[in-house]
């Protein structure tokens, strides 16, 4: 199995997707759209997320399962330590092996049912990410990727705390991480600057999420823990009650945010569909240029 770091080359922009699990039949055959609908770009991987507090990682293993039997792209698996023994997580780790994924995603996930509640780690479990890194790397030749936080993680007391947690989190093993949602490039630029600061070099991707309506600008406060900026807020909100409005100014705002990491040298964007693929393929095919098939690719300046 080719691994995440592998398709992403460095002299070519290139991007990742990634979905969450089916809730129900209907969910399934929307997500199962959005997938066919993105295969024929090909992109470097595709995940699927467990779900908060791993409420739904039987579904994501099923899926992931499903994405590597079913489908021609390169699969990598998300993993948490929430409510897991460390038998429970060798067991997940060896199924993920047995399919032929070796790309895992080792997060230690948020507490069931309130994300900034207290976290308690499994009587036979794992306390960080890191030992997450550490146990996964030690069972095979995975290819192991880490969240990052352009603001800071929730838990963390400053940014120079929050990026000691991130360098530890790599020097434990992990080959890339993946930021989770910003508003602005220099947001995640600047996090990147850090982590080069601490003398790490890693492959760092930026989270994507297109701004095609007001849920998904609210959505995306809560995901990234940040205000929206005043001014994108002075662009979107008096766009609100129009949908067709708002959707073009959020998909020229993603764009324009696009643009200037890929100006920036970052070699791929990791995009959060929300189990649909139109946005997503508007934005890498007509708005950047990222044709189908990776011999297509182009560079943006």
């Amino acid at each position: 199995m080719t691994s995440v770091v592998a398709r992403i080359p460095g002299d070519r922009p290139v991007f990742s997707v990634e979905f969450m699990p089916p809730r129900d039949d209907a969910d399934e055959l929307r997500l199962w759209n959005a997938i066919r609908s993105l295969e024929g770009l090909d992109p470097a991987f595709v995940s699927v997320t467990y779900g908060a507090g791993g409420s739904s990682r039987d579904r994501t293993i099923r899926t992931t399962g499903r994405v590597v039997t079913e489908t021609t792209l390169v699969s990598m698996a998300h993993l948490t330590a929430v409510d897991h023994s460390v038998a429970e997580l060798r067991n997940v780790i060896g199924w993920y092996a047995s399919l032929g994924i070796r790309n895992v995603l080792a997060l230690r996930g948020d507490p069931p049912g309130d994300p900034n509640g207290e976290w308690v780690k499994h009587p036979e479990g794992l306390e960080y990410a890191e030992e997450l890194v550490s146990l996964v790397r030690s069972l095979g030749d995975f290819c192991v990727g880490v969240s990052a936080f352009p603001y800071g993680h929730p838990r963390s007391a400053d940014l120079d705390e929050d990026t000691r947690y991130l360098v530890s989190k790599l020097r434990a093993g992990a080959d890339f991480a993946i930021a989770q949602l910003f508003f602005e490039a220099d947001d995640f630029l600047r996090l990147r600057d850090r982590v080069a600061a601490a003398g790490c070099e890693t492959l760092l991707l930026p989270g994507v999420m297109p701004l095609t309506t007001p849920r998904i600008l609210s959505k995306t406060v809560e995901l990234s823990g940040a205000d929206v900026p005043a001014s994108l807020a002075g662009r979107l909100d008096p766009l609100a009650g129009d949908a067709k409005a708002f959707r073009e100014e959020g998909m020229n705002v993603t764009t324009e945010l696009c643009e200037r990491l890929l100006a920036e040298g970052v070699p791929s964007l990791h995009f959060y569909t929300f189990n649909r693929s139109k946005a997503t393929k508007e934005i890498v095919v007509d708005r950047l240029g990222l044709a189908p098939g990776r011999s297509q690719l182009r560079s943006v300046g």
